[in-house]
């Protein structure tokens, strides 16, 4: 190996004592591969053991804690008892060859797709339709609220019976769990929603839910992250201010990790603050001593890893690149960087195993994925 890349390759160990080999985290990517009952499918198991080769910690794509919050279907699912068979099967695969296995757990919220479930009925913080959609979904009710609140604490448990090593709660991406936190998505006027703390209160209601699962049913260290997304381009909504608040209570609330959910490490805030470093150095600046933050974003060669380390988190995830390479690391520890794969072609989708719809998407959205021949712009 390189030695310059020697940082990439160093063990980090979090404040509960759990270790990871390097600081690659795979991260969380829905790869729409799992059989509509929600059972792992072997598609699954090869995508995962695949794409944890050599990484110190993998992260799944989201799974569902309750039925009513599928979005698509083909999700991973959490939300029974009878998943944990199947789940220990994925654990299994992700740690095969020595990651730590981190389920993502989630609650899709308007975001879901009425035929993906069984009665058809969308539930978000408030009505408000998602943008180009005419399905207005329906407002929560108090015990509504509780019961998803009381089913991420009984996912964890099932992520716990079943071997992963952690879970990464979903407070990105638009999902139920932004959707309380947003102003443009959350107009109650109760408890969960008005002011900025209120609109945390969902949020941190889970995490609290969350850790007390862990307490009770963990019996060695178990790891518990939150992904976020910093900003929203519509107004009202969420700004970088408003983030760095939730963060600032995030970081109080003994989690093991921060995951920003980012398209581009450097990018800068929208609005909300006056600054001109980039989110993850603010995010990093603020938290980072209380609580480690993983950055992503666009992160393609060894040395743009290298540039992500060296501005101060410890972690760094790899999602697109690691569909692209599963063996990144592996061709990083036997210095083979130049080998490194960092465009996909039309012709890939068999040779990487990637299921035909995340094939569409990445085909279909421009600048998401490096296209040999058409560029990227993510």
């Amino acid at each position: 190996m390189n030695p310059k890349y020697q940082p990439i390759m160093e063990p980090y160990r979090f404040k509960n004592g759990v270790e990871v080999k390097n600081r690659v985290v795979l991260a969380p990517m829905t790869i729409s591969y799992s059989r509509q009952d929600g059972t792992i499918s072997d598609d699954v198991i090869a995508y995962y053991e695949s794409r944890s080769n050599g990484v110190g910690m993998a992260v799944t794509g989201s799974a569902i804690v309750t039925s009513s919050g599928k979005v698509f279907g083909g999700e991973i699912a959490a939300d029974h008892d009878d998943r944990i068979p199947s789940l220990q099967r994925l654990a299994a695969a992700m740690k095969k060859r020595g990651a730590k296995a981190i389920l993502q757990i989630f609650h899709g919220g308007r975001e879901a797709l009425p035929e993906a479930l069984s009665n058809g009925e969308i539930v978000s913080a408030s009505a408000i339709a998602k943008e180009g959609q005419s399905v207005i979904p329906r407002a929560l009710e108090e015990q509504e609220i509780l019961e998803i609140i009381r089913a991420f604490g009984a996912s964890t448990r099932r992520a716990i019976e079943a071997g992963f090593d952690g879970v990464e709660i979903h407070g990105a991406n638009r999902f139920l769990i932004q959707q309380f936190f947003s102003p443009y998505t959350n107009r109650r006027d109760d408890r969960w929603g008005g002011n900025l703390d209120k609109r945390m209160a969902f949020p941190l209601a889970v995490v609290d839910e969350v850790n007390r699962a862990v307490a009770e049913h963990a019996k060695r260290p178990f790891l518990v992250g939150y992904r976020f997304s910093p900003e929203e381009e519509m107004t009202p909504g969420i700004t970088m201010a408003d983030t760095l608040k939730l963060v600032d209570a995030l970081a109080n609330k003994n989690l093991d990790y921060l995951h920003v959910s980012l398209m581009d490490f450097w990018s800068k805030p929208r609005r909300g603050v006056e600054d001109n470093r980039s989110r993850m150095e603010m995010i990093d600046e603020l938290a980072g001593q209380r609580v480690p933050v993983i950055g992503v974003g666009s992160i393609r060669t060894p040395d743009e890893a290298l540039r992500a380390l060296q501005s101060g988190v410890p972690l760094i995830a790899l999602g697109r690149e690691l569909i692209i390479d599963p063996d990144w690391v592996e061709k990083v520890t036997q210095g083979r960087e130049d080998e490194i794969r960092t465009e996909i072609t039309l012709h890939d989708q068999e040779k990487l195993g990637i299921a035909d719809p995340l094939w569409h998407k990445i085909v279909h959205t421009p600048g998401w994925f490096p296209i040999a021949g058409q560029g990227v712009t993510g």
